[in-house]
């Protein structure tokens, strides 16, 4: 059983101390508290929320529940980009919307919720997509939401407070129908790329709603029941491109877009939020960043290569690496790439220059996405027999 803590403010604490919770962020994004980032604006004042704890950490010792909730969305919304996010997951969709005060801060706690659907987390993932006609961009965050908004929606049936998750539904079915938006426009638009880039985050976020629907054991609620796994099952409210796109996932990006457990190694890369990793396979821009960084040492880069290559190796077809590699590569000097490679263990090195990692990091961008774009234009989803063209 968890160990409960009483703060200063008579609330009791289940669940990670906040002064922890904000070392965990500062461990993943210390960019965060370096300046690096714009946290002005009310759509990015949860950045700012982190910096002022920071620096105000007795201030921690007096919150309540709503505001250890708004802390605790704050800190994943920030490092849900990142290499390690925080682990406040169940918290977050469960946890705290059972805790024995929430009658008093449920209100609070749902419209709060509401509010970060609108949240601007642009400068801490990479992991994005855009619709071209209004520059709405959809990421991994847009799941995150959904899993708290879907508990926060569930915790308001469960107390009898209809009217406001009736509140909560109708933005959690308008983030479904900008997604669908999206993928609509990027198969209007013949943008292969860009949709191959959504899928997974479409993928992630559908997933992200269906675990916390069953995690409430609310399956059988009609409006669960009515967003229930979109991303596999034809459903007459939306457009059958929401199943096609989970398919696409599962045949083209699945593999590619998982925890990223060997890029946590090399620590170096937590130094910039210019350095959070995309949406795979394409990591060529990413692998630029990296190579063409002065904030990075030759020693670094190294450790980023051995990280690389132990991705690809462990990730049968992660094939981003193998870009990010030929990337990185083709930003250095002569003189910094002796550098690098002088820095990378022997046997490593003959590895990479003998597989087929380096291989396909040495494709053209357009010859790598070309192959890409033509199995996008064959395929014909057994689901639904949509194609793309």
């Amino acid at each position: 059983m968890a160990k409960k803590k009483k703060l200063l403010s008579g609330f009791e604490l289940i669940g990670i101390a906040p002064n922890i919770l904000l070392k965990h962020v500062e461990n993943t994004a210390p960019f965060l508290f370096q300046g690096e980032l714009d946290t002005s604006g009310e759509k990015r004042e949860f950045l700012e929320k982190l910096r002022f704890y920071k620096k105000n950490l007795k201030a921690l010792a007096h919150i309540n529940l709503t505001e250890y909730f708004h802390i605790c969305l704050a800190a994943h919304w920030s490092t849900a980009g990142t290499f390690v996010p925080t682990d406040v997951d169940n918290q977050i969709r469960e946890g705290l919307w059972k805790h024995k005060s929430i009658k008093k801060h449920i209100e609070k706690m749902a419209r709060l919720t509401i509010e970060s659907w609108s949240w601007d987390y642009e400068q801490v993932t990479n992991r994005k997509s855009y619709n071209r006609l209004n520059d709405q961009v959809m990421s991994t965050h847009e799941g995150t939401w959904l899993s708290v908004a879907i508990g926060a929606y569930c915790a308001l049936i469960k107390n009898d407070m209809p009217e406001l998750a009736s509140e909560v539904a109708s933005v959690i079915v308008a983030e479904n129908r900008k997604e669908e938006a999206l993928l609509l426009q990027l198969k209007k638009d013949q943008d292969h790329i860009n949709f191959l880039r959504a899928a997974p985050l479409m993928a992630h976020n559908f997933g992200d709603l269906d675990r916390v629907i069953e995690q409430w054991n609310m399956t059988e609620d009609s409006f669960c029941k009515s967003i229930y796994r979109l991303g596999h099952i034809a459903n007459p409210d939306y457009d059958p491109i929401l199943v096609f796109t989970g398919t696409v996932n599962k045949k083209f990006s699945s593999k590619e877009n998982h925890r990223h457990m060997a890029m946590r190694q090399p620590r170096c890369l937590r130094k910039s939020q210019m350095f959070l990793i995309p949406v795979g396979p394409f990591m060529d821009n990413w692998g630029s960043e990296i190579g063409k960084s002065k904030i990075l040492t030759p020693v670094e880069k190294a450790e980023i290569i051995a990280a690389m290559y132990d991705g690809y190796v462990r990730q049968d077809q992660a094939f981003g690496y193998c870009r990010g590699f030929g990337a990185l590569m083709n930003e250095l000097s002569i003189e910094e790439k002796d550098q690098v490679e002088s820095n990378i263990a022997f046997d490593l090195l003959q590895k990479i220059n003998s597989s087929n990692f380096k291989e396909i990091a040495n494709r053209t961008l357009e010859d790598f996405e070309g192959e890409y774009i033509e199995g996008l234009n064959k395929f014909k989803c057994p689901k639904t027999d949509l194609t793309f063209n």
